[in-house]
């Protein structure tokens, strides 16, 4: 095998490679075209800290929806967040819903903790019981302060 050969096959493993990364990168942030579906909700937080749009939505710690669009609301000063879950999922109205940590390498995703009712949220409708990102920081500060409060 010529020279020019081998660089045109090493070249070619580089490309497929990147190719199959690209693909696999995709598909983990959900760019990889199949159709997200579901129902609108939403929540209003008092810190939305390490959430952003395409964060996960997890009920139970599995993915059942993602953050679509996050905005500071200018009169309540609060984070109001829109997410989908998917159509098959029914959401009681008492639900609670919080912003999680992976730990402490971790990213942050909203996690919706269910209710007893037995009336479900409809499309749009908003979870009011909400709690705002732990800032580790904070907690450590407080840690090494000795205030424990």
């Amino acid at each position: 095998m010529s020279e020019s050969m081998r660089e045109v096959v090493a070249g070619a493993g580089v490309v497929a490679v990147a190719a199959g990364f690209l693909v696999y990168a995709s598909g983990m942030i959900g760019l990889d075209g199949a159709s997200n579906g579901g129902y609108p909700l939403t929540a209003s937080f008092r810190s939305a800290n390490g959430v952003n749009i395409g964060s996960d939505v997890r009920l139970a710690g599995v993915k059942i929806g993602t953050v679509t669009d996050l905005n500071l609301n200018e009169t309540t000063f609060r984070a109001d967040a829109t997410f989908s879950v998917k159509d098959d999922i029914l959401i009681p109205d008492d639900s609670a819903i919080s912003i999680s940590s992976e730990g402490l390498l971790g990213g942050n995703f909203v996690e919706i903790i269910p209710g007893g009712s037995p009336i479900n949220l409809d499309p749009g409708e908003e979870i009011v019981d909400t709690q705002s990102s732990v800032s580790l920081v904070s907690l450590l500060m407080k840690f090494v302060a000795g205030n424990g409060e």
